[in-house]
């Protein structure tokens, strides 16, 4: 990045509960972005998406594919976002259908080649592989730049320095990655990428309207809402 704006680092937390383990793994995540990047004479700004506020509207969105209010400005803080700290309890060895869900809704295009610390919290280790396993995949699918370290914290992990060393990695990664402006490049270029994929001369013989509903469709994206 050439500008010397705060980084927008963005939490997802998938947590039910008040307080939530979940949410207390992402902030303090967070907070060691914060104090690295102070460090190196960057500021970040903090903003939080509580999946338990917007499970009405993802489950609207689910079905209809319409977005309510708060689930727009999830969709508005994610899109403006430098890096993202995702954050899911985990159920039956996988991550909360809640969790799952609100990025199923999400356009496919949405968070390509941005920066994310996969993070989960569990009541047993038996659950530890489930980031790695499950969470990870799906960021791949979705095109974003996952973190090499994640984070998972069972009930007995909290007090283990063990924790708190992988905090601190996955925070100095997640800010190295926002530092080197990746994703901007890789974003200003992404949907030239997509006219090399279209006939046998590699688009260049079709003249493709790639914003039309049709072709976001066909490309994993979602068709715009109709106005009324």
């Amino acid at each position: 990045m050439t500008d010397e704006r705060p980084y927008r680092v963005v939490i997802v937390s998938g947590g039910t509960g008040d307080p939530s383990t979940t949410r207390m793994l992402a902030d303090r995540a967070a907070d060691r972005v914060g104090a690295l990047a102070k460090r190196r004479g960057r500021q970040v700004t903090v903003s939080t998406i509580d999946l338990r506020e917007l499970a009405t509207e993802i489950t609207t969105a689910l079905v209809s594919r319409l977005l309510g209010p708060r689930l727009e400005h999830a969709v508005e803080l994610l899109g403006d976002a430098d890096g993202i700290i995702a954050s899911a309890p985990v159920y039956k060895a996988e991550p909360s259908g809640l969790f799952s869900s609100f990025f199923h809704v999400l356009d496919n295009d949405l968070l390509i080649a941005k920066p994310v610390v996969l993070a989960a919290t569990a009541g047993t280790a038996r659950h530890a592989l489930v980031v790695d396993g499950q969470m990870r995949s799906l960021f791949a699918y979705l095109r974003t730049l996952v973190a090499p370290t994640s984070l998972f914290a069972a009930s007995e992990d909290w007090n283990v320095s063990a924790l708190g060393q992988r905090v601190d990695r996955a925070a100095f990664e997640l800010l190295l990655l926002m530092e080197s402006g990746f994703a901007e490049k890789v974003r200003d270029e992404s949907w030239k990428s997509y006219q090399h994929e279209f006939g046998s001369a590699g688009g260049t013989e079709l003249d493709v309207d790639l914003e039309s509903d049709l072709m976001r469709l066909a490309t994993g994206g979602s068709a715009r809402p109709r106005e009324s």
